[in-house]
Parts: structure tokens; C-alpha cells; sequence
């Protein structure tokens, strides 16, 4: 009972993970996405109702189109899990004496003797053979699937939080200030998705600020560049 409670938490954990992710990508793409449009149409004019138009255009076809990739994505994900298992199924009637030397060798490498890991695999294979393989071989909960509308949502939302950070800060800054205020607002919302994709990674704090800046940084030269050129 205690060994199912782990495994549900561990799959409802490892679902927040990856809706997190979906969330911290959706936004930094927003913000570089808005960023880009809004930059090369605002050296091309001057005129604040077509520059936030074409930042909010741009804003929501990002949201949709992270969104319906992240649907995608983790749809396939969760159809990959589900023709896994029933390979297991198969193979626990068609060679059972394999899927047991599997359990018994995972058990081995983490240190029990042949002879307990024989007993072990023996007993988990009598009791819940077909939670056990999935979990030993392939790392996976038994009827515990991602779901790709979570991770749909948490894209859309967070793109689109992303993106109005950039498009709040050019179209409704004082004229003189739009500028600055524009590149300021995206350093600062590109070192936090930085941050927080460190933290979710387990990454380092620092390079991935770093290389977020580096990359908004480019994107709005990039992107500057371009308009002079309209």
C-alpha cells in the first residue's frame, strides 16, 4: 500500500514537473516572440495602435501555437507509455522467464545479493507483475499518464503572461522612454524564466540567466535590425 502511495505521488510530481516546464518555456517563447514582432514594426512606424496590434497578434498566436505543441508533445508521450505497457503485457505470457531476470537484475544493481533478488523479482512478479516490469524497466507508473491538456493550459497562459510583459512596456510607456523601458522589461522577464528553469532543472542559476539575457539580447538586435531594413 505504502509502495503504490510512493508511486502515485512520484507520477503526480513528475506531472507538476512537467506542466511547470511546459509554463516556463511557453513564457520565455513569449517573450521573445512578442519581443521580435513588436521591435521591427516599431522602428518601421511610429504609430502605437499598430505596433500593440501587431504585438497582440503576435502575442496570441504564440499562446496557441506553444499550446497545441505542447498538446502534441505530451499526447505522444502518453501513447508511446501506453503501447510500452502493453508490450510488457505481452512479454510477461510470452516470456515471463526474461521479464523475471529483468526485475532480478535491477534489484542486483542496487546492491541485493543474486539470491534475494531472485526471491524479490520471484514474489513482485507473482503479486503485480505488470506494475512491476513498467516501473522496473521502463520507469513508468502503471495507468498514470500525462496529460496533455495541463500541459496545453500551462503553455498557453504562461506564453501569453510572457508576452504581455514586452507589450505592455512598449505600447503604453511614455513615447520618449518606450525603448529603454521595452529592453528593460524583457531583461528582467527572461532572467526570471532563467531562473526558474534552473531551479526546475536543477541547473545553475547564473548560466541560465545568463544565457537567457544573452539570447533576449540578440533577439531584440536581431529583430531592430530588421525594421531598419522595412
Amino acid at each position: 500500500m505504502a509502495k503504490k502511495k510512493k508511486d502515485e505521488q512520484r507520477s503526480a510530481m513528475g506531472e507538476r514537473l512537467n506542466v511547470l516546464r511546459a509554463g516556463v518555456l511557453g513564457s520565455n517563447d513569449g517573450i521573445l516572440t512578442v519581443v521580435g514582432v513588436l521591435f521591427s514594426v516599431a522602428v518601421a512606424t511610429s504609430n502605437r495602435f499598430t505596433i500593440f496590434i501587431a504585438g497582440l497578434s503576435d502575442l496570441l498566436a504564440c499562446a496557441f501555437s506553444m499550446a497545441s505543441g505542447e498538446y502534441a508533445s505530451v499526447s505522444t508521450q502518453r501513447d508511446m507509455e501506453k503501447v510500452t505497457v502493453k508490450e510488457e503485457q505481452m512479454l510477461l505470457q510470452k516470456d515471463r522467464e526474461g521479464e523475471l531476470a529483468a526485475v532480478r537484475k535491477f534489484y542486483m544493481e542496487k546492491g541485493v545479493s543474486e539470491e534475494t533478488a531472485e526471491d524479490i523479482a520471484e514474489d513482485l512478479l507473482n503479486k503485480k507483475p505488470l506494475e512491476t516490469v513498467v516501473d522496473v524497466k521502463h520507469g513508468l507508473v502503471l495507468n498514470h499518464y500525462m496529460n496533455p491538456w495541463n500541459a496545453a493550459f500551462s503553455s498557453l497562459f504562461s506564453a501569453a503572461l510572457g508576452g504581455i510583459f514586452p507589450l505592455v512596456a512598449m505600447t503604453f510607456s511614455p513615447v520618449k522612454l518606450m525603448w529603454p523601458i521595452t529592453i528593460l522589461a524583457v531583461c528582467v522577464s527572461v532572467a526570471l524564466t532563467g531562473y526558474l528553469s534552473a531551479k526546475l532543472g536543477n541547473g545553475t542559476v547564473k548560466v541560465a540567466i545568463r544565457r537567457n539575457l544573452i539570447v533576449g539580447i540578440i533577439t531584440m538586435i536581431i529583430h531592430y535590425t530588421l525594421g531598419l531594413m522595412i
